[in-house]
């Protein structure tokens, strides 16, 4: 498993993910995407041990009061994870995109309820 999973990473250099989690970004409506505020998008290309696709962390946009002069939120997209769970570039490319709105929906205040029944999980 480690084998196969050094040898997806190696073919699928974070320059290609930035394109995929880009094109997931634009696949965000408009209206939508517009509201995304402070948020930065960092592309892990270790990850941590686990099946962890991405992660955010910060202050959904729904619970912020007071929010001037603060570190951006962030979500992690983690390549080595995302390549190992997947067997061919059009599966990586769909959790790609599905990993960036589930992330992008915790942005917004979305529980993990409500991703999954938009598919988002």
């Amino acid at each position: 498993m480690i084998a196969a999973m050094v040898e997806l990473v190696d073919a699928v250099p974070v320059e290609v993910l930035e394109v995929m989690v880009a094109d997931a970004l634009a696949s965000i409506p408009a209206i939508l995407r517009s509201q995304i505020e402070n948020l930065a998008i960092i592309i892990d290309d270790e990850s941590p041990p686990g099946p962890l696709y991405g992660l955010y962390e910060g202050v959904p946009l729904t619970r912020r009061g007071d929010y001037s002069a603060t570190m951006p939120d962030r979500i992690t997209i983690f390549l080595a994870t995302l390549c190992a769970a997947s067997g061919s570039a059009d599966e990586l490319a769909l959790r790609v995109r599905t990993t960036v709105l589930h992330e992008v929906g915790h942005h917004f205040g979305i529980g993990e309820a409500r991703l999954a029944e938009l598919g988002w999980a």
